[in-house]
């Protein structure tokens, strides 16, 4: 079944076309990579599949984004965002906040809980999906400046599955991270995807070949290829992916 679908996308920065014409269709239930170098449309592609581009008065979209058939267009913005949670590049929790208030926050906003107790439990789930459990089940008081970088992107990641998510949207989320916490977020996608499809944004072909099961070429706001992970790594089709993937451009 496909989750995410664009149809006829194309998208506008004032007088620039950054994405063009792109039809893309994601699976449920898998890792796609975004790939691509630096300023060829990745992230403006991300943030179009739960309108968090209409926060940008000069972004313009045309064309359609569907979940799971339906158009994301036809849902309230806030709905989409629950639906298609949202991972950036840099770690943003809300740093005075504690550990256990930064995973609540948006259950309580959202009025998806009945008690303290669903809350409690719905707070250590989500923990223990984002693999922090462990390091801060005596610490979850703890505002959320003190946690390491890495254990600040889990919590992000630990935020956004608290909304109980069908898609996860990860921009980048290990750029500013070093490898033994790259490593910990890469070991974590792989296993979400039993239960989410997750869609990650990055610049870096080997972290692609690493976590995903489909990946995306982007260049220049064009859709230049798109296939099985493991195909379009070893049998490329177009050569301006060969290219990427050998380094020569990018």
């Amino acid at each position: 079944m496909t989750a995410i679908e664009t149809v006829n996308l194309t998208i506008h920065y004032g007088q620039k076309c950054v994405i063009k014409n792109v039809n893309l269709k994601i699976p449920e239930n898998v890792v796609f990579a975004i790939m691509g170098p630096s300023g060829c449309g990745k992230s403006t592609l991300l943030r179009s599949f739960n309108r968090l581009l209409e926060l940008n008065p000069n972004a313009k979209v045309e064309g359609d984004v569907r979940l799971y058939g339906r158009s994301v267009y036809d849902m309230n913005p806030i709905e989409v965002r629950r639906k298609i949670g949202m991972v950036f590049q840099l770690p943003n929790p809300f740093p005075h906040m504690s550990v256990f208030d930064n995973v609540a926050l948006g259950l309580k906003l959202n009025s998806l809980v009945k008690s303290k107790e669903e809350l409690r439990e719905i707070v250590e789930w989500a923990l223990k999906k984002a693999a922090l459990w462990d390091e801060m089940k005596d610490r979850v008081r703890e505002p959320a400046s003190a946690l390491s970088g890495g254990q600040q992107q889990r919590l992000c990641i630990a935020r956004a599955l608290a909304m109980k998510p069908e898609v996860l949207l990860m921009d980048e989320p290990t750029a500013n991270l070093d490898p033994v916490a790259t490593e910990k977020i890469e070991d974590l996608i792989y296993e979400l995807k039993e239960d989410y499809t997750i869609i990650i944004v990055t610049h870096s072909p080997s972290q692609a070949a690493r976590v995903s099961d489909y990946v995306a070429f982007l260049y220049l706001g064009e859709l230049v290829e798109v296939g099985k992970t493991e195909r379009v790594f070893e049998k490329p089709e177009n050569g301006l992916t060969e290219r990427y993937l050998t380094g020569r451009i990018g």
